[in-house]
């Protein structure tokens, strides 16, 4: 057993840091103050640190930010999608969900593991330090993450059934004979093998993958493990019409309204999306109940606007749930796998969603996307930079052009330069991204083999061509 100390590393004078005050309860700005940790613990943020450092950075031309913390995402999908799923949908199914797509579009384990490595690479380049993974189990899935050097929130799905859509307006389900018992046994093994895992850095999410696609009883098998273990709660849920009308003809009530009548909902508790609540204007429903059961419970929703646009619908609006009390947290869910994006994409959209009675601003996003997604988690240790929290920080290079003027830096990350000014990024005190590469995972040569992949699959699948052709016409 080695007695070496963990070293210490400084950055001295960052121009801009954003700290946490915990009397405000917020992020603040700092002005030309160093940021130091030990090992994966910050010991210093703002002021001049006068210990001992074993390595020295200048951050006179660098603001030091906390990990972004993507409470939604499904990297084994969304990467080999891509330049299908951008503007296909059912329109008998309101364009909601690309069916015909998934049904043709038959991943492997090859292409599983293909999209995993890509957007892992993609999401640290990004400045997100922490994950929800939301995948169904493959083989080799905790040593790939152990390699991304990202902080997990390990999600391994199950599910009683799986959607299909024939060419009518309705959702299919295939439930399978065991209901989703065998999923969820594999679930646990894997939730299991998470927390034991030797990096620390994994948790592990109990995650029934949709609210219609499983039994009442996988719920409440759900729901019991969650409260046994002390383990997150996620599903899918208020998330289309054709669910939203599923669970009013079985139930005669909300999708929301339903998991309140079973306890899914609580403080460790993600709703992925919760669009179609009893709120939602484009939905005629007799209550108006669904934002106060999420505030009063206490669960959280985890807010992905950019695949909703995608086919038309959007939230209505994100202000309005935090206006409720409702604690809110922002994922990716599709691609690209891009936080800062997601932050403009939000409020953007909620602006134009709720005109001159809008109640959303960049900080309040911006917090929903670090320290209101720890809240979640029950950490006063990571989506902040403060002393005795963990190493996970961003740095942003102050000199690249799309951070000029630099009057306002978190508007000028969030509204102007996003990723493209981000130089390194440290999970645990450890550095994974330097210069804008990523140095755990070789993206170039992820984004190679995701290439390779996505044409192997596709040419198993020739109605490809026919549901989604190519924009442009090929010419001569």
């Amino acid at each position: 057993m080695s007695d070496a100390s963990p070293q210490t590393h400084c950055i001295r004078r960052a121009a801009w840091i954003i700290g946490w005050d915990a009397d405000r309860g917020g992020h603040v700005y700092l002005r030309d103050g160093d940021v130091a940790w030990q090992g994966d613990r910050l010991i210093q943020v703002g002021g001049s640190y006068d210990g001992t450092v074993d390595t020295e950075m200048d951050g006179s031309r660098r603001l030091v930010m906390p990990g972004l913390i993507n409470i939604h995402c499904h990297p084994t999908q969304t990467p080999i999608y891509r330049g299908f799923v951008e503007e296909y949908g059912n329109p008998r199914l309101f364009f909601n969900g690309r069916q015909d797509f998934r049904q043709s579009f038959i991943q492997d384990e090859a292409a599983l593991r293909a999209s995993a490595r890509y957007a892992l690479a993609e999401m640290a380049t990004n400045g997100i330090t922490t994950i929800f993974d939301l995948s169904h189990a493959y083989p080799g899935w905790l040593d790939l993450l152990d390699q991304s050097g990202l902080r997990v929130w390990v999600a391994p799905m199950f599910r009683s059934a799986r959607w299909w859509a024939s060419d009518g307006q309705e959702t299919l389900y295939d439930w399978s004979p065991d209901e989703g018992a065998a999923a969820f046994a594999e679930a646990q093994a894997v939730m299991d093998a998470a927390e034991r895992h030797a990096s620390g850095r994994f948790s592990a999410v109990v995650a029934p993958a949709q609210i219609d696609t499983c039994t009442q009883d996988l719920l409440r098998d759900a729901i019991a493990l969650s409260r046994d273990t002390g383990r997150v709660l996620f599903t899918h849920g208020a998330q289309s019409y054709p669910e939203f009308n599923q669970l009013a003809r079985l139930h005669d009530k909300t999708p929301i309204g339903y998991m309140d009548s079973i306890g899914f909902l609580g403080e460790r508790t993600v709703i992925g999306h919760a669009v179609f609540t009893d709120r939602h204007p484009w939905l005629l429903w007799p209550t108006r109940d669904d934002l106060s059961l999420l505030a009063e419970s206490g669960t959280t929703v985890a807010h992905c606007p950019t695949v909703f646009i995608r086919d038309g619908t959007l939230l209505h609006h994100i202000g309005a749930y935090m206006d409720a009390g409702v604690n809110v947290a922002i994922g990716t869910d599709t691609h690209p796998q891009n936080m800062l994006e997601e932050i403009r994409t939000a409020e953007l959209l909620a602006r134009a969603a709720a005109g001159a009675q809008h109640t959303s601003t960049t900080a309040r996003l911006f917090h929903a996307a670090t320290a209101g997604a720890a809240r979640l988690l029950g950490r006063d240790d990571i989506g902040r930079l403060d002393v005795g929290a963990k190493a996970d920080l961003v740095t942003f290079d102050l000199d690249h052009p799309q951070m000029h003027p630099l009057r306002d830096p978190l508007r000028a990350i969030i509204h102007q330069a996003a990723e493209r000014a981000i130089d390194a990024v440290y999970v645990d005190g450890r550095r994974i991204v330097s210069a804008g590469r990523c140095e755990t995972i070789d993206w170039d040569d992820a984004a190679r083999t995701l290439d390779r992949e996505q044409k192997r699959i596709a040419a198993k699948a020739p109605r490809l061509d026919e549901i989604v052709p190519l924009m442009l016409p090929m010419g001569a």
